[in-house]
């Protein structure tokens, strides 16, 4: 489980959020979502300590990530897979290094074991053939799925997205969604999702955390999102539907 309790982050007079609490449970998938700017990123962050909060914690199986020494921070880091906006591939090697670099740097595995789990990870993400491309040959979605891989290839607790299906067309997006689904599933890991996009947040969360005017403004399930009639939730689904039917249009 990690428990997010009264968190609060400024950048020098510039307040992003305060008082942000909410807990995930194991195996869950949570998006959290909110406007550009209310500091969505800015949280998943500090969920592996890359960013410290002024106040509050984070506590993970009982530890407050941010009380971790430089060797304890190291192992917890390990704990998690993350999926860049961007993908943050090395354009210079291949797929298949991509991949792999998790493993050299972290571990002491063989060649051969090194290969074996790079190939499972690649499968997983319907990746098989593209080991020996180098990444900037590939499409947008499929830099996603090699970042994807590489999330999983150290076999995390937790997986961290940050806007993983921006910039992607409908289909392309929709993959993406349903391999959020299958990580979850089949590797019973919980899932952190940054997005404004709605439509994905419906076909893979469980819960939602939505931050509005410098805070946690509501959090609870699907069900209770659709079904609720909290003004700024709803008027935030609102101005996503349309942005999503005009795109559809276009």
């Amino acid at each position: 489980m990690i428990e997010i309790n009264n968190l609060t982050k400024s950048f020098g007079n510039n307040l992003i959020w305060e008082d942000v609490s909410f807990n995930i449970e194991d195996g869950e998938t949570v998006a959290v979502i909110g406007k550009s700017g209310c500091g969505k990123s800015v949280l998943l962050k500090h969920m592996n300590a890359l960013l410290y909060p002024d106040s509050g914690e984070i506590i993970i199986d009982g530890q407050c990530v941010f009380d971790l020494n430089y060797s304890e921070l190291r192992l917890m880091r390990q704990r998690f897979g993350i999926l860049f906006q961007g993908s943050a591939l090395f354009d210079s090697i291949s797929t298949f290094e991509n991949v792999a670099f998790p493993l050299r740097y972290f571990t002491s595995q063989t060649e051969e074991e090194i290969k074996q789990n790079v190939e499972e990870a690649l499968e997983m993400v319907n990746l098989e053939d593209a080991g020996s491309k180098r990444t900037s040959e590939l499409s947008g979605g499929m830099r996603k799925r090699v970042g994807l891989a590489r999330a999983i290839i150290l076999k995390p607790d937790y997986l961290l997205y940050d806007e993983p299906t921006s910039g992607l067309d409908p289909k392309t997006s929709e993959e993406i969604n349903e391999l959020i689904v299958s990580m979850a599933d089949s590797l019973n890991i919980t899932s952190i999702v940054i997005t404004h996009d709605m439509h994905s947040v419906l076909e893979v969360a469980e819960k939602v955390a939505f931050l509005d005017d410098q805070k946690l403004s509501w959090f609870g399930t699907i069900e209770e999102m659709q079904e609720s009639d909290y003004p700024p939730l709803v008027d935030f689904i609102t101005a996503s539907e349309y942005q999503i039917n005009s795109k559809d249009k276009g």
